[in-house]
C-alpha cells in the first residue's frame, strides 16, 4: 500500500514536471531572459559561418565572448536550418523566436534527463529495486531557478546534464576501486570535457577530484591518480582548444567582460557578507530587485526560491506586461518565509547524510565540491565588481544546489528505512510547501505577448 502511494505521488510529479516545462515553453521565450541579447548575437555569429566552419565571436561582437560554444550549437544549427527553410527580408529576426524556442525544448528535455540519471544514481547508492524515489523528485522540484535556468540559452543546463553522467561513472567507478578500464576512462574523460565546454563554472567540479586523492579514504591511491590523471588528460584534449583560444586572444584562460580586481574582501562593503537591518526587512516582506541591495545570501536565497531579479515576472523593458506585477513582491515575500523551512529540511538532512555516510568516496567528492564551488564562486563575486549585484544570481550557482540536493535526498533514504513517521512528515511539509511555492515556477508573461516577441 504504501508503495503504491509512493508510486502514485511520484508519478503524480513527473506529470506536474512536465506541466511546468510545457508551460513555461508556451508562457516564456529565451529572447527574455539573462543577458538575452548578449546570447543571441553569439548564436547570430556561430551561426553565420556553419556548417562549413566554427568561427567563435570576439568581444566586439558579444559581451558573452568568454562562453564555451556547446550551449550555442543547437540554436545556431536551427538558425542555419532556419534561414535555409522561411523566405523573409530579415532571417536573423524571424529565425531568433524559432531557434529559442527549440533550444527552450532541447534543454527541458536535458533537465528531465538530468533527473533520470540522478534517480538511476541514487538506485545505485541506494541498493533500490527501482528508480522510484519521491524524496528527490520534491526536493529537486523545490528549486524555482531551475525553470529560469532551463528556459534561457545558457551553459547551466548542459552542466547539470553533464553533471549527472560525471556522478554516475564516478559512482560506478568507485566500485570498481577505480581499476584502469579505457572504456571508463574514456567516458569520463569526454564527460570532463564537455562539461568544461559547457561553462567555465564546470572546472570547478575538477580540483576536487585531485585533492580527494590525498584523503586516507583512499587506500587505492596509485589507481586512482591514473584513472583521474588520464580522464582529466582526455577532458584537457576534448575542450582546451576553446580556453587556449581565449588566452592568445585576451591573455587569460578565464577572460570575462568585466576587469578583475585584485582579490580582496575589501572589495565588498560589510552588508555583502552580513545582511543589514533593511535587508532582513525586504527578504521577507519585498524580495525583488532593487531592494536587496547586493546582498550576497539574502540575494541568492530569494533567487533560489523566488525570482529576485524579475525574469519570470517583468524585466526591465517589459515592467507593463508581466501579469500580477503589484501583488509579485507581497507572494515572493510569503515564498521567501516559507523556504525557511524547505531550507532547514534540506540542512539538516545534508549534515545527517555527510555523517552518517562520512565513509562514501562519492558523497566525499560532492561535499568537497560544494564547498570548493562556494569558494570558486565567492572568488569571482569579489573580483568582478558590480555594484547592482547582477552577478549574483541562483543560475550560476545551480549545479551545486543540486549536489546539496543529492546529498539530502540520500539521507531521507535511509530515513525512510530508519523512521518511517518522520519521513512521511518529511515528504507532507515538502508537499505542501511545493503547492503554495507553485507560482515560482511558472512565467508570468502571457502566451500572447511570447507567441509576437520579437528581439
Amino acid at each position: 500500500m504504501r508503495l503504491n502511494f509512493e508510486k502514485s505521488l511520484f508519478f503524480t510529479l513527473i506529470f506536474i514536471i512536465i506541466f511546468i516545462l510545457t508551460y513555461n515553453i508556451l508562457h516564456y521565450t529565451p529572447l527574455l531572459g539573462y543577458d538575452a541579447e548578449a546570447h543571441i548575437n553569439y548564436v547570430d555569429h556561430l551561426s553565420r559561418y556553419l556548417p562549413k566552419e566554427i568561427d567563435l565571436p570576439s568581444d566586439e561582437e558579444t559581451r558573452e565572448f568568454f562562453n564555451p560554444p556547446l550551449a550555442y550549437l543547437v540554436p545556431s544549427l536551427v538558425q542555419v536550418i532556419c534561414r535555409n527553410t522561411i523566405e523573409s527580408y530579415d532571417f536573423l529576426a524571424d529565425c531568433r523566436p524559432i531557434y529559442a524556442k527549440v533550444t527552450q525544448i532541447f534543454q527541458s528535455i536535458l533537465y528531465l534527463l538530468t533527473i533520470f540519471f540522478n534517480l538511476l544514481l541514487l538506485k545505485k547508492f541506494n541498493h533500490q529495486k527501482s528508480i522510484i524515489n519521491v524524496g528527490y523528485l520534491l526536493l529537486v522540484s523545490l528549486l524555482a531557478a531551475n525553470y529560469r535556468t532551463i528556459s534561457m540559452i545558457r551553459g547551466e543546463p548542459y552542466i547539470l546534464f553533464f553533471l549527472s553522467l560525471f556522478l554516475l561513472l564516478f559512482f560506478e567507478c568507485s566500485k570498481n576501486k577505480f581499476i584502469f578500464d579505457k572504456k571508463y576512462v574514456i567516458a569520463f574523460g569526454i564527460t570532463i570535457g564537455l562539461i568544461g565546454l559547457s561553462r567555465q563554472w564546470g572546472f570547478l567540479l575538477f580540483p576536487p577530484l585531485i585533492i580527494l586523492g590525498f584523503f586516507k579514504l583512499v587506500i587505492y591511491k596509485k589507481d586512482y591518480f591514473k584513472f583521474v590523471f588520464s580522464s582529466l588528460f582526455i577532458g584537457f584534449l576534448v575542450s582546451s582548444w576553446f580556453y587556449i583560444n581565449l588566452f592568445i586572444q585576451y591573455g587569460s584562460f578565464t577572460a570575462f567582460n568585466k576587469e578583475r580586481l585584485p582579490f580582496s574582501f575589501f572589495n565588498k562593503p560589510l552588508n555583502f557578507y552580513i545582511p543589514d537591518s533593511e535587508s532582513l526587512y525586504y527578504l521577507f516582506y519585498k524580495p525583488i530587485r532593487p531592494h536587496l541591495n547586493n546582498q550576497f545570501i539574502t540575494t541568492l536565497y530569494s533567487d533560489l526560491w523566488g525570482d529576485y531579479w524579475g525574469y519570470f515576472s517583468f524585466t526591465s523593458l517589459y515592467l507593463d506586461i508581466g501579469r500580477n506585477q503589484i501583488l509579485i513582491g507581497d507572494y515572493l515575500a510569503n515564498v521567501n518565509k516559507i523556504s525557511l523551512l524547505t531550507t532547514g529540511i534540506i540542512i539538516f538532512l545534508y549534515f545527517k547524510s555527510n555523517r552518517h555516510f562520512k565513509e562514501s568516496f562519492l558523497l566525499r567528492y560532492v561535499n568537497l565540491t560544494v564547498a570548493f564551488s562556494f569558494i570558486g564562486f565567492l572568488w569571482f563575486l569579489l573580483s568582478y565588481y558590480e555594484s547592482t549585484g547582477d552577478t549574483i544570481k541562483a543560475t550560476y550557482f545551480i549545479h551545486v544546489f543540486h549536489l546539496i540536493i543529492l546529498m539530502a535526498a540520500v539521507y531521507l533514504q535511509v530515513l525512510k528505512n530508519s523512521n518511517r513517521k518522520f519521513y512521511n512528515l518529511v515528504l507532507i511539509l515538502l508537499s505542501i510547501i511545493f503547492v503554495l511555492n507553485f507560482q515560482t515556477y511558472l512565467s508570468h508573461f502571457p502566451a500572447s505577448f511570447i507567441e509576437n516577441y520579437r528581439i
